[in-house]
């Protein structure tokens, strides 16, 4: 059943990508091309140079069109027939189409939506003969391609000092069940402060196999010169970065940390108990937060002592950045660099709902993560700046004063 015009644009005024401009207009040129190619060829009955019982007429060349749409002005091709004559209905009905129909064609072409879904959407937007199941594929075998070469890439011709480790849940059908699986991603900051996305991939985050097969995927392509790891203090994970990246110190997610620790208080005693910690990470260097460290588990272990023994066993691992610059403790101490990306993948999964294979989730976190690498290649500003990065040579500690990345095995 088709979608409710109005509906379908609301829905659609939620999907609003990022990127570069000419990574957007050359997308959406690209995608209207295939919109009327697919149209063509139903209207003659045979693709290009294919030959049925069915054929009514053939191709002779193309007129140029240029659209004009908020993406930019774009260059299409209207086939010329040899009898008769074609116009797409895309175009011949002067709709607003052109925000609505990028979004639809990233938001479902590119992503696992069913086939039959994805041809209501179309038809909603202005095109009346839809679009086949062999088209949609063919338009997605394109952007496999490009996640595809993003994700082999090289990352060799650069250090990356700090690397992030996350994951993001959804859902996908796999052997006619409905799982949980994890989108699993790696941002580095490189040695000249810039933020990029490593790399990414589908599946089950549990195992401490599946983190070393990716974390091992990252060092062939050439990641090289980590200093310290921030993640959560996920078992499988630790486990595969003290393999893999050997030498790295690790840093364990406050934010993660905190949580655990405010579930095993009383209700009325989170907020005070979550402000006496807090005051740890507001001192001005290594020596205070020591002090101030100890001060706060004497406070705690009179009222809470478990509370105080999580402190404790935590230490090396939530105090790991003091041993780095100053100027980057606040965006080395957690993974809050990765939360808005994943919210973003979030976001953009949650309109599909259930995936219908792992490779369809891949192809839209993918396309998400191509964007977001794109847009902080293209700014101005760096994650941190190059001078703040020369202090790491001077500050890093030695290996064997490094909190290194332990082998324990409780989460």
């Amino acid at each position: 059943m088709a979608l409710d015009q109005s509906a379908l644009l609301e829905l659609l005024g939620e999907l609003k990508l990022t990127g570069t401009t000419d990574r957007i207009r050359a997308a959406t040129e690209r995608l209207y091309q295939e919109l009327i190619d697919a149209e063509t060829a139903a209207f003659i009955g045979a693709a290009p140079y294919e030959r049925t019982s069915e054929r009514t007429t053939t191709r002779n060349g193309s007129r140029p069109r240029v659209l004009s749409t908020t993406a930019g002005d774009l260059e299409l091709r209207i086939p010329k027939l040899r009898q008769g004559s074609f116009f797409p209905s895309l175009l011949e009905r002067r709709r607003r189409v052109d925000q609505a129909l990028f979004a639809v064609v990233m938001e479902a072409y590119l992503h696992g939506v069913s086939t039959r879904k994805v041809d209501d959407l179309v038809k909603a937007l202005g095109a009346d003969t839809g679009i086949s199941k062999s088209e949609v594929s063919r338009i997605c075998q394109g952007l496999d391609a490009e996640v595809a070469s993003f994700r082999d890439r090289s990352l060799s011709d650069i250090a990356y000092p700090y690397v992030f480790l996350d994951a993001t849940y959804c859902k996908v059908r796999i052997d006619h069940r409905v799982v949980s699986q994890a989108v699993v991603v790696a941002i580095g900051v490189a040695a000249d402060g810039r933020r990029v996305v490593l790399g990414f991939d589908v599946g089950d985050s549990e195992t401490e196999e599946f983190w070393k097969q990716f974390l091992r995927s990252l060092k062939t392509r050439g990641l090289g010169g980590v200093k310290l790891v921030i993640s959560d203090a996920h078992a499988g994970l630790k486990k595969a970065a003290a393999t893999v990246l050997q030498g790295a110190a690790w840093q364990r997610c406050r934010v993660h940390f905190m949580r655990n620790v405010l579930t095993a208080l009383p209700k009325g005693r989170q907020e005070m108990v979550a402000s006496v910690i807090r005051t740890i990470f507001a001192q001005p260097d290594a020596e205070h937060i020591d002090a101030q460290f100890d001060e706060v588990v004497r406070m705690i272990e009179r009222v809470h002592p478990k509370t105080a023994v999580m402190l404790t066993d935590a230490r090396d691992d939530i105090l790991a950045f003091k041993a780095f610059p100053a100027r980057h403790w606040r965006q080395i101490w957690s993974t809050n660099p990765l939360e808005r990306l994943n919210r973003e993948i979030k976001r953009r999964t949650d309109v599909v709902g259930v995936f219908p294979n792992n490779a369809a989730l891949l192809r839209l976190a993918g396309s998400v993560l191509v964007e977001q690498h794109d847009e902080w290649e293209a700014a101005d500003r760096r994650y941190f700046s190059e001078a703040s990065m020369t202090e790491l040579t001077a500050t890093t500690p030695t290996i064997d004063e490094a909190v290194i990345l332990p082998e324990i095995t409780a989460a």
